[in-house]
């Protein structure tokens, strides 16, 4: 009976040809699978790795079926290597005949380009020469390369670097006037909006505050802050300065609700921010406490109806804008639209108001990245954080085939 026991023991506990080789490297550099179909000598690349100061590399020679763990992607075996082993360094695999290198204490890209160099230098003298080639093109990357300049040419060096940064700095004043560009136009889409919003309200007054002496001085002013800001606009060259245009919209909407208030007989209203859920709403009347989704309960100041929205439990009108292909709450949108929108409720720049991480993960007020900005990930490697793997790591998809 105990025999026929053993014998159903699953065979799915045997371990896969990648994690027995992650295995074996934690002790040892070089793994070579005994059923691999390329066989080099490992002793040989062993001393190499200790001799020549690459730092720490693991070199490891399967079998072509290791690519079925990893979905037939030599690549990816060499990724899912590092993720069993858990440790920095650079990696080279052999799997088959394809190589592959990787690594995350070297620059981006640059194991796949030695990968290339030393498979092109030495490819056909085998697999052995080739790894002792890597592992001392790696050594070389490391510490700084060695001296390789004929005598006499000592300048040229100084001269490379010179222009390479002169290079370097006018791609990127480039890129960041190209930048500067889209976030003036992303902002001054949403400013115009905002603008044609408030003289359509004007222009629907114009006819009402006729013979009362304190609507029409309301209005008047309202008008001149409307042409503030449309001067404003036509003149801003970043989207910082449409703080401006928002300044002058916000004091519109004010004198627009001065004069309403003196049509309808009733004393001019209290000097308060704008509305929060929407500035075009006009001034506040009151604050209301309202839970953002994800966040802590807080007050914020409202209009009557968005005030008696939130205590009943309903949704307020809340103003959205389009970014990054969708609509989304204009207190979440990106740093670029806090000058704009801070000209309204300028609290908010400083998270007096918002000031927590919310679900959509925050915005120019709060804590967090957002919507629409991208996210810097983890690089090639998946989730295992060391070295400089943080800010994009490094796929070697160089190499090539034996």
């Amino acid at each position: 009976m105990a025999v026929v026991a053993l014998a159903l023991v699953p065979a799915a506990h045997a371990q896969g040809i990648i994690s027995a080789a992650a295995d074996s490297l934690r002790t040892d550099p070089v793994y070579v699978s005994p059923d691999a179909e390329e066989q080099i000598d490992a002793q040989r690349v062993r001393d190499e790795i200790a001799s020549s100061r690459s730092g720490p590399v693991y070199v490891a020679v399967l079998p072509a079926i290791a690519m079925d763990e990893a979905g037939g992607d030599p690549t990816e075996v060499v990724r899912q290597l590092h993720d069993d082993l858990g440790r920095d360094g650079t990696y080279a695999v052999v799997v088959g005949d394809h190589f592959r290198a990787l690594s995350n204490t070297l620059a981006q890209g640059t194991a796949g380009d030695l990968a290339t160099q030393s498979i092109n230098a030495h490819g056909q003298e085998g697999v052995t020469a080739t790894l002792v080639d890597f592992v001392d093109r790696v050594a070389a990357a490391r510490n700084g390369g060695g001296d390789s300049t004929p005598s006499g040419s000592g300048w040229i060096l100084p001269v490379l670097l010179i222009g390479g940064l002169i290079a370097f700095f006018v791609l990127r004043g480039r890129s960041r006037k190209r930048q500067a560009a889209a976030d003036l136009a992303a902002v001054k889409e949403v400013a115009h909006d905002d603008l044609i919003a408030l003289a359509g309200d004007v222009q629907t007054l114009e006819t009402q505050v006729k013979g009362n002496a304190a609507a029409q001085a309301a209005y008047d002013k309202a008008t001149q802050s409307y042409g503030d800001a449309s001067e404003s606009f036509d003149r801003a060259g970043s989207a910082k300065e449409l703080t401006r245009v928002s300044q002058a919209l916000e004091e519109g909407r004010f004198q627009m609700a001065v004069a309403e208030a003196a049509l309808a007989g009733k004393p001019a209203p209290e000097r308060r921010d704008p509305c929060f859920f929407d500035p075009r709403h006009g001034p506040s009347v009151r604050d209301v406490l309202w839970t953002p989704p994800g966040g802590a309960a807080r007050k914020v100041p409202a209009c009557e109806l968005d005030a008696e929205r939130v205590e009943r439990g309903e949704e307020p009108a809340t103003r959205e804008i389009a970014y990054g292909g969708r609509m989304i709450p204009y207190y979440a949108a990106p740093p670029i639209f806090g000058g704009y929108f801070g000209g309204f409720l300028p609290g908010f720049l400083t998270g007096q108001l918002l000031g927590g991480p919310f679900g959509w993960g925050g915005g120019w007020y709060g804590a967090g990245p957002a919507i629409g900005a991208g996210s810097s990930g983890m690089g090639d490697f998946g989730s295992f954080g060391g070295g400089d793997l943080g800010g994009g790591g490094d796929f070697g998809g160089g190499g090539g085939d034996f």
